[in-house]
């Protein structure tokens, strides 16, 4: 009887849940569900773009360059600078954290990026996959946070660089509504100002950026996409 009483005893108590104790959870591997699941077509995503940006973050989370892993940042420069291109998507928990306009590097483009560079001085964006660093609060910009450029001859300079998440008055809709596009930095993803504090808390030490376009010299050389 004691025994029959254990039994049922255990059946009554709730299995623990570890989701919130820091242990590191695999990414599920239903990612394309999760594509249609968040809706990232209707946001100007393509399947492509996502699929490319997740084979990146596989490898690099399989060499353990991911301090912070699960959450997924990227930015499509393919797309007009009119449109919110730029999404954090937490993998694990399966929401789209933050979906906002970006702005790119002066000499990159007008409303659409068309060129692409590591050079320090060249005011151009550059493509790829970056890990993200702690912020900084002392950047002549206000708030930053620092990027690594992970891949060689395309983004290595970033440090170099001073490549950073900042925000910016001109990567904002009013500055859209009075320009007919997005205003351009010297080469860094700034973001609108009124949000940049929440996407540099969710994104920062260790997570996985990836700034895509249809570049065919980046595609083909890319050592985390090929």
């Amino acid at each position: 009887m004691r025994k029959y009483f254990l039994y049922i005893l255990l059946l009554l108590i709730p299995v623990m849940n570890t989701s919130g104790s820091g242990m590191r959870v695999p990414v599920m591997e239903d990612q394309p569900d999760l594509f249609t699941a968040l809706n990232l077509s209707q946001k100007g995503l393509t399947s492509a773009v996502f699929q490319l940006a997740l084979k990146g973050y596989k490898k690099l989370e399989t060499i353990g360059k991911l301090r912070n892993s699960g959450i997924l940042t990227i930015v499509d420069l393919s797309q007009s600078s009119k449109n919110k291109r730029f999404y954090v998507i937490d993998l694990l928990h399966k929401v789209l954290l933050f979906n906002t306009y970006v702005a790119h590097g002066r000499n990159t483009g007008d409303e659409y990026a068309k060129h692409f560079s590591n050079k320090p001085g060249s005011c151009q964006s550059s493509l790829g996959f970056y890990v993200t660093k702690e912020e900084n609060a002392g950047a002549s910009v206000g708030l930053s946070l620092i990027l690594e450029g992970v891949e060689k001859g395309f983004n290595d300079n970033a440090l170099k660089r001073e490549i950073i998440i900042h925000g910016a008055k001109y990567a904002t809709e009013d500055f859209i509504r009075k320009t007919g596009r997005l205003g351009r930095s010297f080469g860094c993803p700034s973001l609108p100002p009124d949000l940049l504090k929440a996407v540099v808390e969710a994104i920062k030490e260790g997570t996985c950026l990836f700034i895509y376009h249809q570049d065919d010299q980046y595609l083909n050389k890319s050592t985390l996409l090929n």
